[in-house]
């Protein structure tokens, strides 16, 4: 599975953003996904993820409420709509998936990283 993620850039804060993780494979739909970031000077850290079907998310606390993950997996493809960001949402944002089947925080229960887009919330 190759992970392609797409759809970071400048945006203000309280703006919206939304990012795309499009996968390769056949075997994307039966794999929980999930999404993380690494802002300058910092470790990656766990942003929010989505079981194989869909039907359970899960989010890190700083952006609950904001971010919403989606999957449609007849295009093969992840989603993270982003409003209401903030300057401290700057970080390069990183789609992970499978082979687990639903959702995880970790980062070692993922085996397919994409390459990483960046998003830069200005104040």
């Amino acid at each position: 599975v190759q992970l392609q993620a797409s759809g970071g850039g400048l945006v203000q804060a309280g703006g919206s953003l939304r990012l795309s993780c499009a996968a390769s494979g056949r075997t994307f739909s039966s794999y929980g996904m999930g999404w993380f970031r690494q802002a300058p000077g910092k470790e990656r850290e766990f942003v929010a993820a989505i079981s194989w079907s869909g039907g359970t998310t899960y989010y890190a606390d700083s952006v609950k409420g904001r971010f919403t993950i989606s999957r449609d997996n007849a295009k093969n493809t992840v989603y993270l709509q982003m409003n209401s960001l903030k300057p401290e949402d700057t970080a390069v944002y990183y789609c992970a998936g499978g082979p687990l089947k639903y959702y995880s925080d970790y980062e070692y229960e993922y085996n397919y990283w994409g390459q990483g887009t960046l998003v830069t919330v200005s104040s």
